[in-house]
């Protein structure tokens, strides 16, 4: 596999000292996407109903009230990403930290909930792939 690139290689203890602050982020990012949900469900109801499956984009050129939410949502987002980590579900809260096992670039899995990384997947794999961490006790999975 090549080498990746990234800007921050995260060691287990640095990927841990994050969690606090990745749960008030997807947290605040989970509620801003059930906030931008509802109002895109009350604009279809009231006004048609075939918006619903439109783009972002489009919604918000069209329904600019729908903006203040879009870029709460970007802003958080973006924290999580100037921290070097990788933002990969809203709603099932799971957020990547790129580290190196066996001279190969891998990435840390936390999942909203967990009180520290337990687990690891490839770059080219996702959650469903996910393999424990080497020494995590158990008590700490969900």
């Amino acid at each position: 596999m090549a080498k990746h690139q990234f800007e921050k290689v995260f060691t287990v203890e640095e990927a841990n000292a994050l969690i606090p602050r990745m749960e008030i982020l997807v947290r605040g990012l989970q509620v801003e996407a059930d906030a931008l949900r509802a109002q895109i469900r009350e604009l279809a109801r009231r006004h048609d109903s075939s918006i619903a499956a439109m783009p972002l984009s489009d919604l918000i050129e069209r329904y600019p009230e729908l903006k203040e939410y879009a870029a709460r949502m970007a802003e958080m987002a973006g924290q999580v990403e100037a921290l070097g980590c990788f933002l990969k579900d809203i709603d099932q809260g799971l957020v990547d930290f790129p580290y190196e096992i066996e001279d190969d670039v891998v990435f840390l899995c936390w999942q909203s909930g967990e009180r520290q990384i337990i687990a690891w997947h490839t770059i080219d794999s996702g959650f469903s792939d996910r393999r424990p961490l080497p020494g995590v006790n158990k008590p700490y999975l969900n």
